[in-house]
């Protein structure tokens, strides 16, 4: 019995940005880009970025449905 296996996809593009940092990567690539499609090596650190202002915009509609 061969086990099929699902085929791996062609990475993604991917440009190491070389002395830079997170606010530099997000403004060469944007956030989405950086974070979803790991366009650079700052993607996890933009997907925490991403997850501080969910957090934020969500706890803000929720404090302002409290309020109202």
């Amino acid at each position: 019995m061969g086990v099929e296996r699902i085929p791996r996809r062609d990475p993604p593009p991917y440009e190491e940005l070389q002395d830079a940092n997170l606010l530099t990567a997000i403004r060469e690539h944007g956030l989405f880009r950086t974070a979803l499609s790991d366009s650079n090596q700052f993607g996890p650190q933009a997907m925490i970025l991403m997850l501080v202002i969910t957090a934020t915009l969500t706890g803000i509609v929720l404090g302002l449905m409290m309020v109202l």
